[in-house]
């Protein structure tokens, strides 16, 4: 089933490799996503976790793949101009991004390089998904679109920034095994009312 909303998720940025004796590159990278899996939340001391498919990002749109901070305000990069690069390898969907044409760019990569902005997110929504009831996971099958990479400023609380349709995923799974295990106790108190019943 197709989600409109987008959902965020904390990534690895770091400063790319300077060679010695080339001029500064203004280079950031890291991976917007790793095949990895990670807990989204916690619910009754029940850990909900995810877990994106290697094969998610095979038919993905990132076409027009925006570089900006805390996802709004300035574009820094865009992979439509050719100042993002995205791809993936058997670790995750990587990303390369060019902040050197710009003033601006070039001072966000002093920032970066700087320590001020420690992690990444990325912006995307999900074509498909579904539950591995026995891992408690959430397995994104394939994503729809990849609309930005932003360096944060405070790394997310990933229970904080799923979105809407995704939190009424895990809750729609959670109130299926509840309702589940009320049937289960149904029948069961049947089964012993019938087993009392034949013993009169």
């Amino acid at each position: 089933m197709m989600n409109e909303q987008r959902d965020y998720r904390l990534m690895e940025l770091r400063i790319a490799e300077q060679v010695e004796g080339e001029e500064k590159n203004y280079r950031v990278e890291g991976y917007a996503s790793t095949f990895e899996p990670y807990t989204l939340l916690t619910i009754d001391g029940v850990d909900w976790n995810e877990r994106i498919d290697e094969h998610a990002f095979d038919d993905a749109d990132m076409s027009d793949v925006v570089f900006r901070v805390d996802h709004e305000g300035p574009v820094y990069a865009r992979s439509s101009a050719g100042t993002i690069e995205l791809g993936t390898d058997e670790h995750g969907l990587w990303n390369k991004a060019d902040l050197g044409r710009t003033r601006r760019g070039r001072e966000l990569y002093e920032d970066i390089a700087a320590g001020n902005y420690p992690q990444m997110s990325f912006a995307f929504t999900v074509a498909e998904d579904h539950i591995e009831r026995d891992t408690n996971t959430r397995v994104i099958d394939r994503i729809a679109k990849v609309f930005d990479v932003s360096p944060v400023s405070f790394p997310a609380n990933p229970g904080t920034s799923l979105s809407v349709s995704t939190r009424a995923r895990i809750d729609g799974e959670i109130e299926a095994r509840a309702a589940e295990r009320r049937l289960q106790e149904e029948r069961e108190e049947q089964i012993k009312r019938i087993k009392i019943l034949a013993e009169v």
